[in-house]
Parts: C-alpha cells; structure tokens; sequence
C-alpha cells in the first residue's frame, strides 16, 4: 500500500509538472503575441499620418479585419490539418494586423490611460487565469453561460452599427460591464479548457499545435478585457 501511495504521489508530481511545463509555454506565446501587438500599434499611434491612412483608407481598414477573422477561423477550425510551424506563424501574424488595427485607439485615447488600462488588464488578467488553473471546480457552466453572453454581446455590437446610440450612454455602460463579466469568466474557463486539452495531447507535434491554440484564445481574452477597461476608464482626447 505504502509503494502504491508513492507511486501515486510520484505521477502525480510528474503530471504537476508537465502541466505546469505546458501552460507556462501557452502564457510565453501569448505574451510574445501582446508584447508584438503593443509594440507595433505604439509605433504606428505615435505616427497621425500612419493611423490616418488606416483609418480614412476603408478598403486598407476591413482587408486588415478580414484578414484577422480569417487566421482566428483558420487556426481554430484547421489547427488539426496545419504544422504547428504553420499556426505559430499564423499567431505572429494575426498579433501583427491586430497591432495595426489598434493603432487607432491612439487618436481616441490618451496613451497614459492606455498604459493605466493595459496594467489594470495585466493584474486582472493574472488572477483570473490563475484561478482557472488552480481550482478543482468543473467551469464547464461557466463557460457555456459566457459563451452565451458572448453571441449577445456580437448581436448587440451588429445592432449598433445601425443604431450607434445602442453604444452610449447607459446602454453602452451596461454593455461594457456585461463584457467585463463574460470575459473574466472566459478566461478562467479557457485556462482550465487548455490545461485539459494540453494534458490530452498525444503528441509532442499535437501539444505544439494546442499551445499556439491555447495562446491565441487567452491572447483574445486579455484584448477584450483590455479594450471594455479602456472604453470604461480611459480618457478620451479632446
């Protein structure tokens, strides 16, 4: 009985650690990916005539939005018939044009309540995905509910565009809130989705291929929660 316990604890402790071991490169690739997209929309922002071009150039503008929707859809619905090569490269990618497309938030914000908004997402962020890492409970229910919330907020986001007053106000303030709350509980559900999916993995090829997905879903989750904190608290330029 004594060998067996310690055998228990043995794998146990092995299983702890290529956990541990997995995630940490998931949150590497997901740091690298913010880490390309801060830099490269800080380097267009604090060019006007860069950020102008994006924005009064409308065909310039949707090809950079298409092009991001297509890699999300491409590394989610494909990561099992590409390389890991292909969806790393992929992720890089998609970090880039979502880089260029955020350059923007520069002519709408000031850039010190963009760096107070990335900080507050940074620590909030932080304890979230812990949570969802450490805790033995089944978010499964959480996560089906925010998925939820999720399609009512792109329904409610499709609205506006032809009733823009749907984003002021109140109503844009509930909205806000409402995200903040279905993105924290993504992330954590998501952290402990990709622990499973990592422990799942058959193959060193197929565990590359899960942490580039795992990457790119908190790299979405961390982007989301920063712009509802940057929309709820940022200063705008006058």
């Amino acid at each position: 009985m004594a060998n067996q316990n310690g055998q228990f604890f043995v794998e146990g402790n092995v299983v702890a650690q290529e956990n541990a071991h997995f995630m940490t490169r998931v949150y590497q690739w997901m740091t690298i990916g913010i880490l390309i997209t801060s830099f490269i929309a800080g380097y267009i922002g604090s060019n006007e005539e860069l950020v102008r071009i994006i924005i009064t150039n409308r065909i310039l503008f949707w090809a950079l939005i298409i092009a991001q929707f297509g890699i999300v859809l491409s590394i989610g619905g494909l990561i099992n018939k590409m390389s890991a090569l292909t969806a790393t490269l992929l992720f890089l990618m998609y970090s880039a044009l979502t880089g260029a497309t955020f350059s923007v938030i520069f002519m709408a914000y000031t850039a010190s309540s963009i760096q107070s908004a990335f900080f507050t997402t940074a620590i909030g962020f932080g304890g979230l995905t812990a949570f969802g890492y450490i805790t033995k409970k089944d978010l499964t229910a959480v996560g089906s509910f925010c998925v939820m919330g999720l399609f009512g907020m792109v329904g409610y986001s499709l609205l506006s565009i032809f009733f823009p007053s749907l984003m002021g106000g109140a109503a844009g303030l509930v909205y806000s809130l409402v995200g903040l709350l279905v993105f924290a509980g993504l992330t954590a559900y998501d952290t402990q989705k990709i622990k499973l999916l990592g422990r799942q993995s058959q193959s060193e090829e197929e565990r590359n291929k899960v942490t580039i997905l795992g990457a790119l879903t908190l790299y979405m989750d961390f982007i989301n929660l920063f712009l509802l904190i940057l929309r709820l608290t940022g200063d705008r330029r006058k």
